[in-house]
């Protein structure tokens, strides 16, 4: 049996970010400049869903959306940072998980927008 191809090591591994946020505006402002910013490919905007959790030795429960960011581990640094600098948490959830297996069309058209290059500068 065949093993699959192996990613070139010049290729980014991609991963996909989790962040949570208290409202859809936030969601979708963050959203969209991660996608104008080529940091990342693709964002999927879920929710409402139901969040508890622990902060500051109490138990909390809050509405929040889950943005499910398309980018590449190379580009997690600058995705963490403009969130980062968005965000209106004191923590928020900034997460990346490493995508093991994806479709080899699907994975270079996530690389290819998500490097932080705007593709009108590179077909000038």
């Amino acid at each position: 049996m065949d093993s699959p191809p192996s990613i070139p090591a010049e290729q980014p591994a991609l991963v996909e970010a989790h962040v949570t946020v208290p409202d859809p505006e936030a969601a979708q402002r963050i959203a969209n400049d991660l996608v104008a910013r080529q940091l990342a490919a693709c964002v999927q905007v879920l929710g409402p869903m139901a969040s508890v959790y622990v902060w500051q030795g109490e138990v909390h429960r809050a509405q929040e959306w889950l943005l499910l960011v398309k980018t590449t581990a190379e580009a997690f640094p600058r995705v963490a940072e403009a969130v980062r600098h968005q965000h209106r948490y004191d923590v928020p959830e900034i997460i990346a998980v490493p995508v093991t297996h994806a479709l080899s069309d699907y994975g270079q058209w996530v690389r290819s927008h998500s490097d932080g290059i705007d593709d009108r500068e590179v077909l000038a």
